[in-house]
């Protein structure tokens, strides 16, 4: 309780010290000091900065090992701690057509796949343990492996980087992993607006059908396989094509021996790697909308192609285009967002890159109801910087802001080295950082109106829209350019079909009745007209977590099917008639739609009887898939193959691709055993359900019953 009094009684005496420590004025000086006019109030503007100081490039160490890789070493004894990082020169822009996707799981597996000696849990374990890290990516244009230690620990965990980088393993498992993340990342690109309108214009820009603007879809995910990785790494991982730079606390001569020595045995070869492509310019002048009704604002994105780094009038560009929107004070922001009250925030870059071109865009959100008469300001605000000068005060910001700014990027003699080697990755000169301070600071107002004039063409202006276009106070056609509607609808992978031809359907055939012969003759089979099934289920997640489930599945002929499950959350059910349905949760129950329906549609043409009696109908096709399997299909797009036993005939295997409630279609193996007899005819009472590589069920049957003399209001009342 002494502590909550004792703050006030400190401050009592305190400010009696200075009550009697100052002498009362006397009447005469109070009024005088009541006239006496008030001390100015200090303003932020009186404020005095020193200049910047001077970036300071430090003394760098570089080499070339023996077997070609270039090395660069900046030594720093602040710490006790050493960094390295590996550039090798690949990256996206070389993933097949067919393979997009393949550079960046090269990237991500070569570091959780591990090595031969060690999983890539292994090797994290070992690093935690040490307080150290090694990760690697591959993006557009460059790869990038590094890693971390503590100066005791350098040795051994340069020698895991050394492993990583050279000889990765590429486990299958770490494959599919990551994999099924990108399916993931595929699944839910259309989820944030902002997202859909930077994907879709930087397609527009570059073009869909090139490197830069290429997209990822499940399709492409599925075509890379193991073999691709270690290809691709053989062909673009090799000391010619890298580059190495080590910062921290060691002896330049020790770690120049010591990388000697680390790197002798990697002396992998390989023809001089391809210059990356050329983006060529092809403008797609329009207003292009994708709708989303699931939002109350629109994003927009609006401009064109833009440049490199290095185009002398880069720094000119950087600095009109600050003024035009790049800060709380730029044009954009004052007249957009502040006095006509549009935008939420709008913003604008000409944003260059080391290789290529970039794009000039001006982004920003918008209330929906605002959005033709925001996107119309914010090209009125474009039009005004290329007609009229800039005053003075705009351009010393704008010049002192962008140096300030690049100067960060030198603030740490870390800092400095990524940067310098990025320059000589790229083939920058090695002054570059001093020619681009002294370009910017040289720009003048006669300048920015030149290239604004120059380089901002609002004729090649692409437009994208993301928003609820019934909000809209006002029509896209009101831009003045033709509007054309974005479809976001993500592509399922495509289905491959065995071939078709006379001969491959009479071995369809008779693979076919060869498995009805086993299975009991398929009189007995077409004789069922109604099942019920009991089984015992453990469902295994993705992580490795499981969960046990009674399951009752019954199915009328032709297309009626009711499955139960009692879970350790609830209950849940599902009833599909071969049109319609319901589902049944804890949470409620709702009709059947989108994925889950479609599912209910698979497992009505999958079911057992039916599937093996396909001969008999005529709206399904009986083909050969390969020596020992039929391929079955509908006219609706079902698709199903049964894999058989060549000398028994008896079904192995039940193969399809099943539709996911979010994300793609995966494939599924249905895998049969513990065959016993029914009613006259055989029926598995083991199934093990494989979502590709994973098990993801393990299903034991304790009950079939068989033409129980079932009805419709059996199977569809709700519980």
């Amino acid at each position: 309780m002494k502590f909550r009094f004792l703050l006030p009684l400190l401050a009592a005496a305190t400010l009696g010290a200075q009550v009697t420590a100052v002498p009362r004025p006397t009447p005469k000086k109070a009024a005088a000091a009541r006239r006496a006019p008030a001390a100015p109030a200090a303003s932020y503007k009186d404020l005095k900065y020193p200049p910047l100081g001077q970036i300071k490039i430090p003394e760098v160490a570089s080499f070339t090992l023996a077997n070609g890789m270039k090395v660069y070493l900046l030594e720093n004894h602040e710490l006790p701690t050493v960094n390295g990082m590996a550039l090798i020169r690949t990256g996206n822009l070389f993933d097949p057509p067919d393979k997009i996707g393949l550079a960046e799981l090269t990237g991500t597996v070569l570091r959780t796949g591990g090595t031969k000696e060690q999983t890539g849990d292994q090797i994290d374990e070992r690093l935690e343990n040490v307080a150290a890290s090694v990760e690697s990516q591959i993006g557009e244009t460059s790869a990038q492996v590094s890693f971390f230690c503590l100066k005791d620990n350098t040795g051994d965990v340069m020698k895991v980087f050394r492993d990583l980088m050279t000889a990765p393993e590429f486990r299958q498992e770490k494959l599919d992993l990551a994999k099924t993340y990108l399916r993931g990342s595929i699944a839910r690109r259309n989820d944030d607006a902002p997202d859909i309108v930077s994907r879709e214009y930087e397609e527009l820009i570059y073009g869909r059908n090139t490197p830069y603007g290429a997209r990822m879809e499940y399709e492409h995910v599925n075509n890379v396989q193991r073999d691709d990785l270690i290809a691709f790494h053989k062909r673009y991982f090799l000391p010619k094509n890298t580059m190495l730079a080590v910062y921290g606390d060691f002896s330049t001569n020790e770690m120049k021996a010591q990388l000697e020595q680390l790197f002798a045995g990697w002396n992998v070869d390989q023809p001089a790697v391809p210059v990356f492509p050329e983006v060529r310019k092809h403008p797609q002048p329009g207003t292009f909308l994708a709708a989303k009704d699931d939002v109350t604002q629109t994003f927009f994105k609006l401009g064109h192609l833009g440049g490199r780094f290095d185009d002398k009038d880069y720094p000119a560009l950087e600095v009109m285009s600050y003024i035009l929107g790049g800060s709380f004070s730029s044009r954009l922001f004052k007249k957009v967002r502040t006095e006509l009250g549009y935008a939420y925030g709008i913003r604008a870059s000409w944003s260059a890159d080391f290789t290529h071109p970039g794009t000039f865009y001006v982004s920003g959100s918008t209330k929906s109801l605002s959005t033709v008469d925001a996107i119309q300001a914010a090209r009125g605000e474009i039009d005004k910087i290329r007609t009229e000068p800039v005053t003075d005060a705009e351009l010393e910001t704008a010049k002192q802001t962008t140096l300030n700014s690049f100067v960060f990027n030198f603030d740490t003699p870390y800092k400095t080295l990524s940067r310098m080697i990025r320059y000589e990755y790229y083939g920058y000169p090695k002054d570059f950082i001093f020619q681009y301070q002294k370009a910017v600071a040289a720009v003048t107002k006669q300048d920015v109106l030149r290239v604004a004039k120059q380089y901002l063409k609002p004729a090649e202006f692409t437009i994208v829209a993301v928003g609820k276009p019934s909000d809209f106070g006002k029509p896209l056609t009101e831009l003045g350019l033709p509007v054309s509607n974005i479809d976001l609808k993500i592509p399922e992978p495509k289905q491959e079909r065995a071939k078709e031809d006379p001969a491959s359907l009479e071995r369809g055939r008779k693979l076919l009745e060869a498995a009805q012969q086993a299975m009991g003759g398929t009189d007995k089979l077409a004789a069922v007209k109604d099942c019920t099934m009991v089984a015992d289920v453990e469902f295994s997640g993705a992580g490795g977590a499981k969960m046990k489930a009674k399951q009752t599945t019954r199915w009328l002929a032709p297309s009626h099917i009711r499955q139960e499950n009692e879970l350790p959350f609830g209950k849940m059910g599902i009833y599909f008639d071969g049109k319609t349905g319901w589902l049944v949760s804890p949470q409620g129950s709702m009709p059947l739609g989108g994925p889950v329906l479609k599912q209910a549609q698979g497992q009505v043409f999958r079911n057992l009887f039916t599937l093996l009696t396909s001969d008999r109908n005529a709206d399904r096709k009986v083909n050969a898939a390969g020596d020992s399997a039929v391929e079955i299909s509908d006219q609706q797009g079902d698709l199903a193959i049964v894999s058989v036993d060549p000398k028994t005939g008896m079904p192995l295997k039940l193969s399809y691709q099943s539709v996911q409630v979010k994300g793609p279609s995966s494939t599924v193996d249905e895998v049969y055993g513990d065959w016993k007899e029914v009613g006259g005819v055989r029926l598995p009472h083991k199934i093990t359900i494989r979502q590709g590589e994973r098990v993801a069920a393990e299903v034991t049957i304790q009950q079939w019953t068989l033409n129980s003399g079932m009805k419709a209001d059996d199977v569809s009342k709700r519980p």
